[in-house]
Formats: C-alpha cells, sequence, structure tokens
C-alpha cells in the first residue's frame, strides 16, 4: 500500500470510532475507573477501631508506584471520558468533570511521586468529590446516550 492509501485507511478507521465506545459507562466505570480509584483510595487510611488507631501508608518504592500508577490511569480514564464517544449526547456539565478528574489525578500523581501520605489522603477526598458530584447529575439509572451516566 502507498503512503496516501494507508492514512486514507487510517482516518476510515478513527471516523468509524468516534461514537460508538468499546462498553457503556457503567462498564467503563465499574472495569476500569472503580478499580483504579479503589487503588488510589486505599492508599492512605487512618483506621480507627476497637483496638486502637492505624495508619495505612505505602511503605515501599513499589507500592508508591502503584498509586502513582492508579492516579496516571484515572487521567488517561478521565481523558477516555471526554471523548466523543461518552460526550455526545450528554451536556457541557459531563466534560467539564472529566476535565477536573482528570486535574485532580494530576494532583494525585504528584502527591504519590512525593510520597506524601497526607497529600494523598487529601487527594483523595477530592477526587472522590469529582466523582461524586459527576454521580448526582448523572445517576446510574438516567437514561443518557452511550449507556447512562456513572456507576
Amino acid at each position: 500500500m502507498n503512503r496516501p492509501a494507508i492514512a486514507f485507511a487510517g482516518l476510515l478507521l478513527m471516523a468509524g470510532c468516534k461514537g460508538t465506545p468499546d462498553m457503556t459507562i457503567q462498564q467503563f466505570m465499574k472495569d476500569r475507573v472503580d478499580p483504579t480509584s479503589k487503588i488510589y483510595f486505599d492508599a492512605v487510611q487512618y483506621i480507627s477501631d476497637e483496638t486502637g488507631n492505624h495508619d495505612v501508608v505505602p511503605q515501599t518504592d513499589a507500592d508508591w508506584e502503584k498509586v502513582r500508577q492508579a492516579a496516571t490511569d484515572l487521567q488517561d480514564q478521565a481523558a477516555t471520558l471526554q471523548t466523543a464517544a461518552y460526550t455526545d449526547g450528554r451536556r457541557d456539565d459531563w466534560t467539564r468533570m472529566a476535565k477536573d478528574l482528570a486535574t485532580v489525578s494530576q494532583q494525585a500523581e504528584q502527591a504519590a511521586k512525593d510520597k506524601n501520605p497526607d497529600k494523598v489522603f487529601e487527594v483523595s477526598g477530592t477526587i472522590y468529590a469529582v466523582c461524586d458530584a459527576c454521580h448526582m447529575a448523572y445517576p446510574k439509572d438516567a437514561a443518557q446516550p452511550g449507556g447512562g451516566g456513572p456507576s
């Protein structure tokens, strides 16, 4: 194949992918966003129970890398939520909230790179707030193009 034909074939492939997501929004949240955010949320915890107070924080470089990778994955997932496959038929606030998730996920990544448990804990709350705002605006059972709102 010559270069123009290859380029044209690539454009056709991209055009075909524009409006059809690989999975519904519920599937994407359940299979991608929820497990990724859980890794980040669970990384730093302050637990008080009948046995006393316990701090859960990453202990090794590998632990911190897992937290950093979760933040990076959330950024990628936020970018996916901004594609036409997921924005078509939704209000402008959908894209704004997806961008907010990307922004806070960048902060999450930096907190993990800095190995700062207090900042990871703080940013976890902000991630939760961004997700919760979207879940309030797009309830799971809402009839939305592309499979409804977030999980």
